[in-house]
């Protein structure tokens, strides 16, 4: 029996970067082996065991062989005499197909190495075709690994798997697994470039894919395309350490300009209520959770009011909030405003201007949310104890009048 770290932790080791987690393949060993060392079973379709101290994964070398459409359709044989090169070729990538020894050599028989030194994705061998989650997987390391670039035949590859369908057998929750994880790496538009040079984008995210060679308007979008801006705005929300919500609702604010008809190019007027539909498809087919579609569906919603929100009188602001839930949610609202700072930072030359939305309309929301509504609903109820109907509509002129101030504030020249 003979143990080797594999995979991330040696590319990773290699690359210089922090090593989270070890998996480690064993050769020559059985099940049976396994558990009389103390080695818990936890796989359900090939032998993978806890290690009974570190709780590590220990998986015995193992082969597979395509036998149905999609990422499931494998048959997985675990035996003593499968070797360590056969383990790893059927990996996805060069750079993942490298163990360690225990003395702490290399053991490198796809040049890996040498790939990870020209910055280069490449597959390991033509059964990479077989596996559509592989796709996803380079697209996502494109985003972690921003320098990286894919290999040429490994891009080709790919385009063979979409036009062959595979990519459609690929199951939503894997997807939304996938796309969430590179969303939350160093640079997620590298994600996008990879699946949109294979022509995955257009299976997986059709609503995204048209965005690119959509114009906007050069005055508020220097950088034109749609798909550009979109990409920018994510890239913004990735720097700024943004959790997954926003960079989803970054990712997906103007969906609805993939739709406007050319004749309201490039103003799209009445975008948004076509992006909330488009959220909607999205989050619907992916099962993205709530959280992210919630956050998303409002920014696609508001961002153009949020953009004009010094114009906002003290009512509109006012049904602005109760229409976000913000007096119950703020925590969201704030994050729906960071989503909307990305939007308008996120175009050629507006990186550091200034924003002063988000800070007018939290302090606009503070004021109303000091408005003790239940003292005002027992004054209401007592002077009018048989017109229930009066005591929203007093707690609404309280919060207006709250509100009020920093409107005016903010018009200092005004008459």
């Amino acid at each position: 029996m003979k143990t080797y770290v594999v995979g991330g932790a040696v590319r990773d080791a290699l690359l210089g970067l922090p090593v989270k987690d070890h998996d480690h393949v064993v050769v020559g060993a059985t099940p049976q082996e396994m558990m009389e060392a103390g080695f818990r079973p936890v796989g359900r379709d090939f032998p993978v065991f806890l290690h009974p101290q570190t709780n590590e994964e220990y998986a015995l070398a193992r082969t597979e062989r395509k036998t149905a459409p999609g990422y499931a359709g494998f048959l997985f044989q675990a035996a003593p005499d499968v070797t360590l090169e056969q383990d790893l070729a059927r990996r996805d990538l060069t750079i993942n197909a490298m163990a360690r020894n225990e003395d702490g050599s290399i053991v490198d028989p796809f040049n890996g190495r040498a790939d990870l030194a020209a910055r280069v994705f490449r597959h390991v061998s033509p059964a990479f075709v077989e596996d559509p989650v592989r796709i996803l997987r380079v697209a996502r390391f494109a985003a972690r690994f921003a320098d990286f670039s894919v290999a040429a035949q490994t891009n080709a590859l790919m385009r063979q798997m979409v036009a062959a369908g595979e990519v459609d057998a690929l199951v939503p929750e894997r997807v939304w697994q996938e796309l969430a994880r590179g969303l939350m790496e160093q640079k997620p538009s590298r994600m996008f470039d990879v699946l949109r040079e294979c022509g995955a984008l257009a299976r997986i995210l059709p609503e995204l894919d048209c965005l690119w060679g959509v114009p906007q308007s050069a005055v508020h979008h220097p950088e034109i395309d749609t798909g550009v801006h979109v990409m920018m705005v994510l890239d913004l929300a990735a720097q700024r350490g943004e959790p997954m919500e926003v960079r989803f609702a970054a990712l997906t604010h103007d969906l609805g300009k993939g739709v406007t008809p050319p004749a309201e190019w490039p103003r799209h007027h009445g975008h948004e209520a076509h992006s909330v539909r488009l959220v909607e498809q999205v989050c619907q087919r992916l099962k993205v959770p709530n959280d992210a579609r919630d956050l998303a569906l409002m920014t696609a919603r508001e961002h153009g009011n949020i953009g004009r929100a010094l114009e906002l009188r003290p009512d509109t602001m006012l049904r602005l909030f109760e229409r976000c839930d913000a007096f119950r949610k703020p925590q969201r609202f704030e994050q729906m405003l960071r989503a909307c700072e990305c939007d308008y930072r996120g175009r050629s030359g507006f990186g550091q201007r200034p924003f002063p939305q988000a800070a007018y309309l939290l302090q606009a929301l503070q004021a109303a949310r000091a408005v003790p509504a239940g003292q005002i609903a027992s004054e209401t109820a007592s002077r009018y104890p048989d017109q229930a109907q009066r005591i929203p509509e007093a707690i609404r002129q309280a919060r207006v009048a709250a509100i009020t101030p920093a409107w005016q504030a903010a018009r200092p020249d005004d008459d």
